[in-house]
Parts: C-alpha cells; sequence; structure tokens
C-alpha cells in the first residue's frame, strides 16, 4: 500500500508547513508546484486534467493547498477543484482540502462546521461550492476527503496574510505594526505549524473522511493584545496602530489588495472565534497548538532573518 502523501501547491506557505510536517513525521512526501525544486519537488500544472493526474499518481493522501490568485477565487477556484478531484479519483488516494471560513458570511457568535454557507458574496459563494463539491464527491463514493478550516494564519513564511507584512514585516523593521480591523475585538488566528499539523492529522486519520473541520488553534485574542505580544518579542519602543473600515476604503482606492478586504470586513468589526470543539473530541491525541507568545517570537525571527 502507498504512503506517498502529495502536497499540491507545495510552494506557498500552508504548502510548505504540510511539506515540513509530513518530513518530521517520516512519511514519503512529493511536493507539487509549477516550479518545484529539490528530491521532493515535483513539477506540474495542476490546472489541467493531464498535470493534476500526473501530480496526484500513487498517492495515499493528497494535500490540497493550492489556490488561484486572491482576485481571482471567485473565478478560478471551482474550475481547479474539478480538475484536481479527477486526479485524486483516478489516484484513488484520500484528499484533504485546506479550507477558511468565508463560507459562512457574517456571524454574530462562535463559527461551528454545523452553520450554513450564508456568504452572499463572490469569494465566499467560490468556497461554499468548492466545499460542497469536495464533500459531495465525498458522498458519491468518486474520492474520500475532509476539509480542515483555519483562520487567518501566521508564521515563518506567512508573506501573503492580513498579518505577516502589516504586523510582522512591519515590527521586524522596526516600523508601525498595524492591526487590520477594530482592535478590541476577539478574534482567531492560526500558527502556521499547528495548521499544518491539524491538516496532517486529517490525513493519517480516515475518520476524519466525509467532514469539515476546523482546526485547532489557541484562544481568541484581540488586535491589541497581538500585538502586544510581537512588541513584547520584539522589544524596543512599541508603534501600533490599527486600520478602520474607513482607512481600508482610502487605502483601497490606490491598493486593490486592501480593496478586496472589504467583502470580508465583517470578519473585522466584531468577535470572529472558530470553534474547535470538535476536532479536540475526534482527535485528541492530535492537539498540541503552541502558545501565542512562543508563535509570535518565532514568527518574528523568522522576518527579523528575511529582512
Amino acid at each position: 500500500m502507498s504512503d506517498l502523501h502529495v502536497v499540491l501547491g507545495a510552494t506557498g506557505a500552508i504548502g510548505k508547513a504540510v511539506t515540513a510536517e509530513l518530513t518530521a513525521r517520516g512519511r514519503e512526501v512529493r511536493a507539487v508546484s509549477r516550479n518545484a525544486e529539490g528530491p521532493q519537488g515535483f513539477r506540474a500544472d495542476i490546472t489541467t486534467a493531464e498535470g493534476a493526474v500526473a501530480a496526484c499518481a500513487g498517492a495515499a493522501v493528497v494535500y490540497q493547498c493550492a489556490q488561484p490568485p486572491y482576485a481571482e477565487w471567485a473565478s478560478e477556484f471551482v474550475g481547479l477543484t474539478d480538475t484536481l478531484l479527477t486526479g485524486v479519483e483516478k489516484a484513488g488516494a484520500r484528499l484533504v482540502m485546506a479550507d477558511n471560513l468565508y463560507m459562512y458570511g457574517p456571524v454574530d457568535a462562535p463559527l461551528t462546521e454545523d452553520l450554513p454557507y450564508a456568504a452572499d458574496f463572490p469569494k465566499g459563494r467560490a468556497r461554499a461550492r468548492v466545499a460542497e463539491m469536495i464533500l459531495n464527491a465525498h458522498k458519491e463514493g468518486r474520492v474520500r476527503a475532509s476539509l480542515g478550516r483555519a483562520s487567518d494564519y501566521f508564521g515563518p513564511g506567512g508573506v501573503n496574510t492580513v498579518l505577516g507584512p502589516q504586523i510582522f514585516a512591519a515590527a521586524a523593521a522596526g516600523r508601525t505594526a498595524r492591526w487590520v480591523g477594530e482592535p478590541d475585538e476577539p478574534h482567531t488566528v492560526a500558527y502556521l505549524p499547528d495548521l499544518a499539523a491539524g491538516l496532517v492529522a486529517l490525513g493519517e486519520n480516515p475518520k476524519a473522511d466525509g467532514y469539515a473541520w476546523h482546526l485547532p488553534a489557541g484562544p481568541p485574542v484581540t488586535g491589541d493584545e497581538f500585538l502586544a505580544l510581537v512588541w513584547k518579542a520584539a522589544g524596543g519602543r512599541p508603534k501600533s496602530a490599527s486600520i478602520g473600515r474607513g482607512a481600508q476604503r482610502l487605502i483601497g482606492l490606490f491598493n486593490p489588495v486592501v480593496k478586496e478586504l472589504g467583502e470580508t470586513w465583517y470578519q473585522r468589526d466584531r468577535p470572529w472565534v472558530a470553534d474547535d470543539t470538535a476536532f479536540r473530541a475526534a482527535f485528541p491525541d492530535q492537539v498540541e497548538v503552541t502558545p501565542h507568545e512562543e508563535a509570535v517570537a518565532a514568527t518574528l525571527d523568522w522576518f527579523k532573518q528575511r529582512a
């Protein structure tokens, strides 16, 4: 029986973290991307059926960590998922999808996996459709699949997130670290190595199949609390600020990435707490969440070395 674990999107932050976690566990890994390098690297264009089939061939588990550019989620994510399901089905592999929380839309209570997919904006609808495609493929017997969902993440390699450049890169350079959103609302944040360990736990436990899971994370923190942890690790004179809705609209006039945040501002103007009780109950031996203070310090060290 194959023990090959295939990571799609292996040069992205989540893909790299999953590859590192699998390698640390002694798994045979194929790290797939268009520009993969090294002994584990495998070059393939997984937007094509041929590329997806080649990438997944011989796999026991496929970790889907690839995604289109953020601005293209609405137009490309469904097609990419359809193609990848073909590759996974052909290989007879299990599928673990690295997912987020967009499909739920605005929620005024802790987020649980049984919430309806109520998102009414393009990216949220695309993420909902992707989740439905994967779970329906599981129900139909085409593939065995699970989804691991996480909120905003940070960690070594996390450069394309609202927490990376705005906070860690800025603090590492001695500039003002800026929390995007209301600074006094609790928010779940996920540490990349913990997120990866959660995804691999799903890959190693067939009883995870057929469900979406909120991956374990540390306790929610406010923006002010998170920035305080960053400056405690950075030392020196703290320089912190927040970006409110008005500033986001203004900056978005000339920064398309910041403009895109307007669709999901409901995640930043109220408590945004992901309930991971189901995962912790199902996989109690798989939960070792890194304390925020330790995770923040490790992330800041990585950004300092990169700078």
